[in-house]
């Protein structure tokens, strides 16, 4: 898992037909103190699976494991938002 902060959405009028109806995300991934991770901006697009918001910290899990997050595991998905951080204690 990592954490990553919601910087935006993305609209797709052309989808693979098992991403239809699901919410594409920009995310960026960050520190535990907020800082973008490894000093420099990598933003991926993760596909929502709990209402995260813009600005919101997130957990992100990939490759199967965000696959098995929802129903039918043979989806075209690698990058899933499955958490949304409310506090982090160091």
């Amino acid at each position: 898992m990592q954490l990553a902060r919601v910087i935006g959405s993305v609209v797709s009028t052309q989808k693979a037909p098992s991403l239809l109806g699901k919410k594409l995300m920009v995310v960026e991934p960050v520190n535990i103190d907020g800082s973008p991770s490894n000093g420099f901006t990598q933003q991926e697009v993760a596909v929502d699976s709990v209402g995260a918001g813009e600005g919101e910290i997130v957990l992100l899990a990939r490759g199967a494991s965000a696959r098995w997050v929802f129903a039918e595991p043979n989806q075209a998905i690698d990058l899933a938002i499955v958490g949304i951080v409310d506090t982090i204690v160091p």
